[in-house]
């Protein structure tokens, strides 16, 4: 089966940017318009829209609600992050349209609990597993850990929907997704899909993440700075 190709909208302020190591001084805007920018991927055959919602990952703040609203109708599959750091709240996102919802500091700061949690609800989440140097990151990429990336996505992958990787230091540079990391992840997790993220600047690193099993990637920067079109990632995937 040809690696699922995401793209990836993030939102802030209503307006659709992509950051470089999530860091907000560096941000570009791209669109004031996110659900047509949604439109232009459905269109374009996406099934699925990775959202991420920056203000929720920053602040904590649901600054984003319409520009979701006008993203759910696009009609396409939406998995929505940023900021979800209660179960109550993953529920009203999925009350609301949200076909799965992406938690990372939720799960990071007391995994044993989490894994406790309703199993339906579980299967409806996507564990985020943001890393710098092997290490898990959260709250918006600003605090350490010092988790274990690989032990953290074992021990979620038997309950949950999937597993996010996203090496921090890559994300948004353009200069190559962790190929070895999210191999090596996507064979420990199996049959739990992993999603790779960060990094992808170009077709060959979306071959060559399909070549090595990774069964998901989501893409953002590359879509905007017109490096590839949705249509030639999905192709890249599809005869890698």
């Amino acid at each position: 089966m040809a690696m699922l190709i995401i793209p990836a909208i993030d939102l802030l302020g209503g307006k659709v940017v992509r950051l470089i190591e999530g860091k907000r001084e560096k941000m570009t805007v791209f669109s004031d318009a996110p659900g047509d920018v949604a439109r232009g991927f459905v269109d374009a055959g996406a099934e699925r829209i990775h959202v991420v919602d920056l203000d929720g990952a920053f602040s904590g703040t649901r600054e984003n609600l319409t520009a979701l609203e006008q993203i759910l109708k696009s009609g396409a599959s939406v998995q929505l992050g940023g900021g979800v750091r209660d179960l109550v709240v993953c529920q009203r996102l999925l009350d609301d349209g949200v076909a799965q919802v992406v938690v990372g500091t939720l799960a990071a700061r007391d995994l044993d609990t989490f894994l406790k949690s309703d199993a339906k609800l579980l299967r409806q989440i996507i564990v985020a597993v943001d890393a710098r140097e092997g290490k898990v990151f959260v709250e918006g990429w600003d605090r350490a850990t010092g988790i274990d990336a690989a032990d953290m996505a074992k021990r979620v992958a038997r309950h949950v929907a999937g597993v996010l990787y996203t090496d921090i230091s890559r994300d948004g540079t353009g200069r190559g997704p962790n190929i070895e990391r999210s191999a090596a992840l996507a064979q420990a997790i199996a049959p739990c899909p992993l999603l790779a993220s960060g990094g992808i600047g170009n077709l060959d690193d979306l071959r060559r993440l399909a070549n090595a099993g990774v069964p998901r990637a989501v893409v953002g920067r590359a879509l905007y700075d017109h490096a590839f079109t949705f249509a030639e990632a999905v192709e890249a995937a599809r005869h890698a």
